[in-house]
């Protein structure tokens, strides 16, 4: 067991900040696992006799527009960020890193192909993607998670990841031993997966953690647009929109604590992707 922590004590020790930031993303991913404990309100009740209420013992973070407890929103709203998140940034970083690794193996005309498919990706906004591939998907909720919201920002991150996968595959390309893989008559499948793969994880797992940071802007700003989460579905960037822009002045708290949350949040899983990168590569740190 004590083996088993010591490469989290070394990183806690190497980078204090990366460990704080990944201590403070544990605690909201508990938030949103224990969601129905935690809330001390029911995040879709409406009690209109609340409505706007200023923070106070009893909502801790005060009531929107129809009275809901916004304390509660926010940690039910931290499943919705967290699962789209990470789904999302675990697709587009899995598509892109097999895009890539394939484009630096194979060479030649498929990586030109690839290549230049993946530069037509790139000329776009990665938001004007992720708006173009939402209104064309429209929705589908599966588990309380719409899976096309998904699709649509992790699109965006496919061409991001594979020209930076590509990068470092083309150096574990020239590997004595891809040679030797393929002097022993591995198929070109099991080098690409079993010996290439494994050894570009390291940039893989930072652009990974930095990408779920995206994944949730990107969320935020489609529920903001109204082509992600819909209501009555608590979500950060949701809860920015609709009457919270009507009433940001009278009642600034109903912008502010979601603000927050979703600025926290970004800014912790940037961090720890800044820290493991350090760690990772100590040559990089400065």
């Amino acid at each position: 067991m004590m083996a088993d922590l010591h490469p989290l004590r070394a990183f806690a020790k190497s980078q204090p900040l990366g460990a704080a930031a990944l201590a403070f993303l544990v605690l909201f991913l508990l938030l949103a696992i224990f969601a129905e404990r935690i809330a001390p309100y029911d995040p879709l009740e409406v009690d209109f006799a609340a409505m706007l209420s200023a923070p106070t013992r009893e909502h801790w973070f005060g009531t929107d527009a129809f009275g809901r407890d916004i304390f509660s929103r926010l940690i039910y709203g931290a499943r919705t960020a967290l699962g789209i998140g990470i789904l999302a940034s675990g697709i587009g970083c899995s598509l892109g890193s097999i895009i890539g690794v394939a484009s630096a193996y194979f060479g030649g005309r498929v990586d030109l192909i690839v290549q230049r498919l993946v530069d037509m990706m790139l000329a776009f906004p990665i938001v004007v993607l992720a708006l173009v591939v939402a209104a064309s998907l429209g929705r589908m909720p599966v588990l309380g998670i719409d899976l096309n919201l998904v699709v649509a920002i992790a699109i965006p991150i496919v061409p991001k990841v594979a020209r930076v996968v590509r990068s470092a595959a083309l150096g574990v390309r020239a590997m004595a031993y891809i040679d030797a893989a393929r002097t022993a008559g591995f198929s070109d499948s099991r080098i690409v997966m079993r010996h290439m793969i494994p050894n570009v994880m390291g940039p893989v797992l930072v652009l990974a953690t930095a990408y779920v940071a995206q994944a949730i802007l990107l969320e935020s700003a489609l529920s903001f647009l109204g082509l992600g989460v819909t209501e009555p579905t608590p979500a950060w960037g949701l809860m920015l929109a609709g009457n919270a822009t009507d009433f940001y002045r009278e009642a600034p708290w109903v912008v502010i604590f979601p603000g927050l949350a979703v600025t926290l949040v970004v800014l912790a899983f940037n961090t720890l992707g800044d820290a493991l990168r350090d760690y990772l590569d100590p040559k990089l740190e400065t």
